[in-house]
C-alpha cells in the first residue's frame, strides 16, 4: 500500500449545466498534483490537512472531521473508460481529477472500515466516512451522471482526520491499523445509495 500523489486546490469558479440552480459556483476541487514520484516535494500536513489546501464549502469538504479526501488509484480505469464513453471524446483523468488530496494503491473501500487508522510515513490518520458526491463532481468531469455513477460503483473514496502532522511526500507506504471494524466505507457508500434510490435524490 502506497502514497502515489498528493494533490492541492485553490477556490475558484466551477462552470457547468450539471444542476438546475448554478451555472457558476465556486469551488476547489480541481486539484493538481504537488507530490508525486517524479517531483519528490515534502508537503506539510497539519490538522486541517494539506497546507495551502482550500475548500470551498466547509460544510461538506475540509475541517477537522474531512481534512484529507483519499481516492484509490486503481479506480481511474472505470471513470477514464466511462467519460469517454459518455463524453463522446478520449478522457485521461490525471491523478488529482476526482477531487482527491492523496491517490493510493493497495486499499480499497471494501477493506477500510471507519475507525480505522492509516500511517502513512511518519503521520498518522483516522478514517472517518465516505466522499458523498455532489453537482460539483458533475461538472468537474463534464458529465451529470458521474455523482449517479460513484454510488453506483462504490469508488466514493474516503475521509481522514489528521491524528499526527508532519511533513509527507509521494511514495510514502501505508499502514492499516484496524478499529472497531464495525462499517467499511463500502458499506457506507451502499446505505447511501439506497437511500437516495429511496428517496429519488439523484441531482
Amino acid at each position: 500500500m502506497r502514497l502515489l500523489s498528493i494533490s492541492a486546490g485553490k477556490v475558484a469558479p466551477l462552470f457547468g449545466n450539471h444542476h438546475p440552480d448554478y451555472k457558476s459556483v465556486a469551488s476547489a476541487i480541481r486539484k493538481k498534483v504537488v507530490s508525486d514520484p517524479v517531483n519528490l516535494v515534502p508537503v506539510e500536513i497539519t490538522m486541517l490537512g494539506i497546507k495551502g489546501d482550500e475548500q470551498a464549502d466547509l460544510s461538506v469538504h475540509g475541517g477537522i472531521e474531512k481534512a484529507i479526501y483519499v481516492y484509490p488509484a486503481e479506480h481511474y480505469t472505470f471513470w477514464n473508460e466511462l467519460l469517454t464513453r459518455e463524453t463522446k471524446r478520449p478522457v485521461c483523468l490525471e491523478y488529482g481529477a476526482i477531487g482527491e488530496n492523496f491517490t493510493i494503491e493497495g486499499l480499497l473501500e471494501s477493506e477500510v472500515f471507519v475507525g480505522d487508522r492509516l500511517q502513512i510515513g511518519t503521520l498518522e490518520f483516522a478514517v472517518v466516512k465516505l466522499r458523498e458526491p455532489c453537482f460539483k463532481f458533475n461538472a468537474a468531469v463534464g458529465y451529470k451522471g458521474a455523482s449517479k455513477a460513484m454510488l453506483q460503483s462504490g469508488y466514493s473514496g474516503w475521509y481522514l482526520r489528521v491524528i499526527k502532522t508532519g511533513v509527507l511526500t509521494a511514495g510514502a507506504e501505508i499502514t492499516l491499523i484496524p478499529g472497531a471494524r464495525e462499517t467499511s466505507i463500502a458499506q457506507q457508500n451502499l446505505r447511501l445509495l439506497n437511500n437516495r434510490n429511496q428517496k429519488d435524490m439523484w441531482e
